[in-house]
């Protein structure tokens, strides 16, 4: 038997883009779901909108080789596995001195919230120009503007939810951004009112400017794509895989070039 892979704090978090074909087994898709909830994991599942995925899935626990097995196992199922993201629940530098139910919150979040129907992830970075390097700032600089910019996200309390989870030396960026909103919009106005703070304006990268957000985001089978900036989710219900069977069987078989860095709109469900 393998030994649990840990981390010292938090959970490991694991987001994984899918492809439905036509032989995609639905019924080992919600066993596979129901395995890793059942083994203390949570997995949330959403059915895409637009052209970058059909499914995909957002697994947070406190072993890595059981997201792992998830993840065969969803293989194992039919999904073609076309992007995926790493990461590791965190407790920001910036947060020490919070009340302990904060920090166990963003350690070991639980997901998805009540009444928050909407959810968007992107993966970002801090800047490291010539002109403006977050990582040459004192400390107390960079304290004060995460303040302030968390200062702007509080406005939107009962609005959205935002899950920070660290990346740094796991995958391309340095954090995933998980955003749970009540509806479509309340993510698109968090998003844009939080990237006029200056830790953001001068100091965040989301875009495609630097390169390919992920080397992986890209596919050379049936599909050739590029994904850069964020994918937005809606939640909707159950049976997302019969919803999607159609849309992968028109576009099994056939390669498409699409490259761009455009807000994606997609619909979240559950599908167990």
């Amino acid at each position: 038997m393998t030994e649990p892979m840990t981390p010292s704090t938090g959970w490991g978090v694991l987001h994984l883009f899918c492809l439905v074909l036509p032989d995609t087994d639905r019924e080992a898709v919600i066993s596979a779901v129901k395995a890793a909830q059942a083994d203390d994991h949570q997995v949330v599942s959403f059915a895409v909108l637009g052209h970058k995925a059909d499914v995909g899935f957002m697994a947070l626990g406190p072993d890595l080789w059981r997201l792992q097995t998830l993840q065969v196992a969803l293989q194992e199922a039919g999904l073609d596995l076309i992007a995926s993201y790493v990461s590791l629940t965190e407790v920001s530098e910036y947060a020490k001195g919070m009340p302990e139910e904060l920090l166990q919150a963003r350690l070991y979040p639980q997901l998805p919230p009540e009444g928050k129907l909407a959810f968007c992830f992107y993966p970002m970075s801090k800047r490291r120009g010539e002109q403006y390097n977050w990582y040459s700032l004192p400390f107390e600089q960079r304290k004060e503007l995460m303040m302030g910019h968390g200062t702007t996200g509080r406005t939107f309390a009962g609005r959205v939810l935002q899950v920070v989870t660290g990346s740094a030396g796991v995958d391309d960026y340095e954090w995933g951004v998980s955003l749970f909103g009540v509806r479509p919009d309340d993510l698109k106005d968090v998003v844009y009112t939080m990237r006029f703070d200056e830790a953001s304006a001068r100091y965040a990268e989301f875009s495609c400017s630097s390169g390919r957000v992920h080397s992986h985001y890209c596919t050379t089978s049936v599909d050739a794509r590029t994904q850069c900036g964020p994918s937005i989710l809606i939640l909707r219900g159950s049976a997302c895989l019969w919803d999607t069977q159609i849309r992968a069987e028109s576009r099994h078989g056939k390669v498409r070039g699409i490259a761009g860095c455009r807000v994606d709109c997609v619909r979240l469900c559950d599908c167990v």
